[in-house]
């Protein structure tokens, strides 16, 4: 009789436990024994190593123009370098308005080497820079202008670091746009539309011992 009892009263309890479970919502979990095993914590990673690193040699930042792989002494293969950008209006303007900033202060507004660092030989620079629109310079094709202003020249140096490519070539076809009292405008425009910017490697060499000094 005491043994029945007993078996009634756990029947109880256990039908007691699933009635209350059965009522319970089920959309509000109970405890979890060993919550960090089911919701891991946030982890925020970073290596002092991994951070430091350089890109790949050769790699191309998205919407950058192609490396530009001649050397400062391939001077005679930069001659057949082709400007490798579609060239509108708004970019020889801002060619132009490069150019005056970062050239203008020796090679002129008007890009005849009488800039103020100059200035008709009064200026703290004794040497003339380089008359752009007449004499030697004035030949210059907009890839021989673009290899100047990325390794820079006698006298002159790289203005890599200030100008990016796209810039250089900007200013490249503005210095052509008004060589020889704008002679060379309607050249720009052929030169600019190329798609290749690529230098040929059986480009005749220039002749440099005409050149001037900068």
């Amino acid at each position: 009789m005491k043994r029945t009892s007993n078996i009634l009263i756990a029947a109880a309890v256990v039908s007691g436990a699933m009635l209350s479970a059965c009522g319970k919502d089920n959309r509000k979990p109970g405890k979890h024994y060993m919550p960090d095993m089911g919701e891991s914590r946030a982890y925020e990673f970073y290596s002092e190593r991994l951070s430091t690193l350089k890109p790949v040699d050769g790699t191309v930042k998205r919407g950058e123009l192609l490396p530009y792989h001649l050397k400062a002494v391939d001077t005679a293969q930069s001659n057949a370098v082709k400007n490798p950008l579609t060239l509108t209006k708004a970019d020889l303007e801002e060619g132009k308005r490069l150019f005056n900033i970062y050239c203008g202060i020796c090679h002129g507004s008007k890009l005849d080497g009488n800039g103020p660092l100059y200035n008709g030989g009064n200026g703290p620079y004794v040497a003339a820079p380089a008359n752009l629109v007449s004499g030697p310079k004035a030949g210059y094709t907009e890839g021989r202008l673009f290899h100047v202003m990325t390794f820079g020249y006698n006298a002159m140096g790289s203005y890599a670091s200030q100008l990016d490519k796209e810039q250089r070539w900007k200013v490249a076809a503005y210095i052509r746009s008004v060589q020889n009292d704008g002679a060379n405008a309607s050249a720009v425009a052929s030169d600019s539309t190329q798609s290749a910017p690529a230098a040929s490697a059986a480009a005749a060499p220039a002749n440099d011992s005409t050149a001037a000094s900068h």
